[in-house]
């Protein structure tokens, strides 16, 4: 892409955002096969507004179970690959390392999101990030783009503000769009 056009981006979590998630005792787990990925309902058909609103899509995830040894790098790309094929999704950004790493690509830090405004000529002052936990809320918040917060009621911490609440990324489009419900 030519970078000194200006585009504007959804950033998009992919677990609990684009495909289902296993809860245990609260807390939200990705699929850890690709028989246990589950597009969720609607995504197909948000993802497709968007696009014709000229968005770009990229999706941020932090895969942090690859790092601890319980998921393998090759399942999370395959996923991701599914995932970028069937919904048209413009690029994957995947963080592979656990909070004790310190890395700037794993959320709450907005590295991965920074990261690819700059490649891909992203005015991040005309994007979001929608997420279902409150590491995607702050890292969109730290890289200064509007936050959706699609709440599921986690048992765990949540964010503390957001620009947005919604159950899904369909439900968000109107905000994200500028149109009134």
């Amino acid at each position: 892409m030519n970078s000194s056009k200006t585009f504007k981006a959804v950033f998009l979590d992919r677990d609990g955002v684009l495909n289902k998630v296993q809860v245990r005792a609260g807390k939200p787990y990705p699929p850890i096969s690709m028989e246990e990925l589950e597009i969720l309902p609607g995504v197909e058909k948000a993802i497709n507004i968007l696009k014709e609103n000229c968005f770009l899509l990229v999706v941020v995830t932090n895969q942090p179970d690859v790092a601890r040894g319980s998921l393998e790098r090759e399942t999370v790309e395959n996923i991701n690959e599914f995932l970028k094929v069937k919904l048209n999704i413009d690029e994957f950004r995947t963080c592979y390392h656990d909070s004790i790493d310190g890395c700037n690509c794993r959320k709450p830090l907005p590295g991965a999101i920074l990261d690819a405004a700059q490649s891909l000529g992203i005015d991040l002052s005309l994007s979001f990030m929608v997420g279902d936990r409150w590491r995607d809320v702050e890292a969109g918040q730290a890289a200064g783009v509007k936050t959706v917060f699609i709440d599921y009621g986690y048992h765990e911490k949540k964010p503390l503000r957001f620009d947005f609440k919604a159950s899904s990324l369909l439900e968000a489009l109107p905000f994200i769009l500028g149109k009134h419900v």
